[in-house]
């Protein structure tokens, strides 16, 4: 239309450009085309790993087949095991180093750094490089899953989709979000745990608006998968069920169990990163091939251990493994998992803590079975709730365990064991270590998801940074009404307490002083001091702004290790540092 007095001609259709960037419908088309680019995505990874692992090892799942040889080259026995991580590592490892260095290792902590600190922004080559040396190091051997990658894949979709719509950072994210979750849901068949996965561990949030258009690309994601891969669940396991009642306390031991079993595996992932890196001194492209030397002697020992592993994790769920060689593969996973992460390799670590769940879960079964076969189920139904524990002691997301586990077995009888359990796993998780295995490799680098970005600036600063001179302390024996005047013209709503002997007291406020003199009160300034938080030099911003923001005045006084007062702290000085 045209306005009637200047002449100035207003469009009567937003652009489309802002149409993708305001309107919830335009979210909403933009999350159904990443869906169904997710589900493309996953159908051509999971093509990707089957012809990799036919190609090193003549067969479509290597890890329960036995120590056999390979059908192209017969003579050489089982010890082409030896050469498959090698000739793999020798390929991808260029590929990764030169065109995507983010492509190496599990990838769900990348994605959650580029949400936290970029902003959702992820190369667009990501998804590429991500895939190939993904498959690669899963077809060749790696014990790894398939979760981070394609959590990446899909999410470096997302990313690469919504810059060139030119979307503000808060959308960006969102369009991450569904990425992933449309990975999650078409690689498992799991539409549910998609969305769930993508919002607890990838946005950390469930605001509304992005809820539904992750569940859009979730969906949608699934419909592209189900078409090209089928309708059915990802493990194929025999009916369970419980016998008594009292097993649920059996339940309560086995979260304890396998939820600092998850903790081990994500102590032991990251010990054998640190040995690798300590003990790797060549060209950083060259690593995966000479390190696949190692991990190809590990799956000459323990042949079980090649590929993501889910016949072998099926086996032991139906009770074809002993004991003792069931806590053989829970430590052999442990380490081929984190081996070829630390030379390099390229693969999630979400479906090798099922694998641990599952041998733990088992294990103890077949203990609980011995001690009271009557009141018991059988092991495999502690395996298959192991499973979820696992997850929930090594990643923390217990709604995402309880989710995941119902869809990849489709075994509702177990619910609500599985909850018992996977809360007691993240309880104990939350006990024993502060990160997650995701977490953990982000604090490494010096960063922590729990702060705001705000809070993540100021973690890096100090107090000795910003503390200013200290103001004239109150005698403790001052009378308040000469308090009263001191605290009157001193500028601050609060003021540092001192003895005779010029040790620290306490703090005393305006305030207090004032309602004191109000009430007619002839006492002592010493009788209203506080002792707030201790603040030192040493004390990061993060965490004195925190202080500050509870307290009553408008500063606080630094001590030193003995007690003794050096300076002040105001929230203008701490302003001036996010400047």
């Amino acid at each position: 239309m045209v306005s009637q007095g200047n002449s100035v001609w207003v469009p009567a259709r937003a652009p489309v450009g802002r149409w993708f960037r305001e309107s919830s419908t335009g979210l909403i088309g933009l999350s159904l085309v990443i869906g169904a680019g997710a589900g493309a995505g996953a159908v051509v990874f999971r093509w990707l790993i089957t012809t990799f692992t036919h190609l090193f090892s003549g067969r479509v799942d290597y890890s329960a087949a036995g120590r056999v040889a390979h059908p192209w080259f017969p003579g050489l026995g089982p010890w082409f095991l030896l050469l498959a991580p090698v000739v793999a590592g020798l390929v991808y490892g260029p590929l990764v180093h030169r065109f995507a260095p983010e492509a190496r290792g599990h990838g769900v902590p990348e994605v959650m750094y580029a949400v936290a600190e970029r902003g959702g922004r992820i190369p667009a080559q990501v998804s590429a490089v991500k895939a190939l040396a993904s498959a690669l190091t899963i077809g060749a051997g790696g014990s790894v899953g398939r979760e981070g990658p394609i959590v990446q894949i899909g999410s470096a979709l997302g990313s690469a989709l919504g810059r060139f719509a030119r979307l503000p950072e808060s959308r960006l994210r969102v369009l991450v979000a569904c990425g992933a979750a449309g990975g999650i849901a078409a690689t498992f068949n799991a539409p549910l745990a998609g969305p769930f996965f993508a919002m607890e561990l990838i946005l950390r949030d469930f605001a509304a608006e992005s809820f539904g258009a992750v569940v859009l690309a979730s969906v949608t994601a699934s419909v592209v998968g189900r078409a090209v891969l089928g309708n059915v669940a990802f493990l194929d396991l025999p009916p369970f069920t419980l016998r008594n009642p009292v097993e649920y306390l059996l339940f309560v031991v086995l979260g304890l169990l396998v939820g600092a079993c998850g903790v081990l595996f994500t102590r032991v992932l990251y010990l054998i990163e640190d040995v690798c890196d300590r003990l790797w001194r060549g060209p950083e492209w060259l690593r995966p091939g000479v390190g696949g030397l190692f991990l190809g002697g590990l799956l000459l020992l323990l042949p079980q251990m090649y590929g993501v592993g889910y016949p072998v994790l099926q086996n032991a769920v139906e009770g074809k493994y002993v004991l003792a060689f069931l806590l053989v593969l829970l430590v052999g996973k442990m380490v081929a998992t984190s081996l070829t992460i630390g030379i390099g390799g390229s693969g999630g670590v979400f479906a090798p803590s099922l694998f641990v769940g599952a041998m733990a879960g088992t294990a103890f079964g077949i203990v609980a079975h011995a001690w009271l076969p009557s009141l018991t189920a059988s092991p495999g139904v502690y395996g298959l709730i192991g499973m979820g524990a696992a997850f929930a002691g090594a990643a923390r997301a217990p709604i995402t365990a309880v989710i995941v586990l119902f869809e990849l077995t489709g075994q509702y009888t177990v619910i609500l064991p599985m909850l018992t359990a996977i809360v007691i796993a993240t309880a104990t998780s939350r006990v024993l270590s502060r990160d997650t295995i995701y977490t953990l490799k982000l604090r490494r680098r010096g960063v922590d998801l729990d702060r705001s970005p705000s809070e993540r600036r100021l973690a890096g600063t100090t107090v000795a940074a910003v503390t200013e001179p200290l103001p004239e302390p109150l005698s403790a024996g001052l009378p308040l009404d000469e308090a009263a005047h001191e605290l009157a013209v001193s500028g601050h709503g609060v003021l540092p307490v001192i003895d005779p002997d010029g040790a620290y007291q306490g703090c005393v406020t305006a305030r207090a002083v004032a309602e004191a003199v109000a009430e007619g009160q002839q006492g002592t300034v010493g009788e209203l001091a506080e002792l707030p938080p201790l603040l030192t030099r040493d004390t990061n911003l993060a965490d004195a702004l925190t202080v500050l923001t509870g307290a009553a005045g408008t500063g606080l006084p630094v001590l030193s290790a003995e007690h003794r007062l050096e300076g002040w702290i105001t929230h203008q000085s701490v302003l001036g540092v996010l400047r």
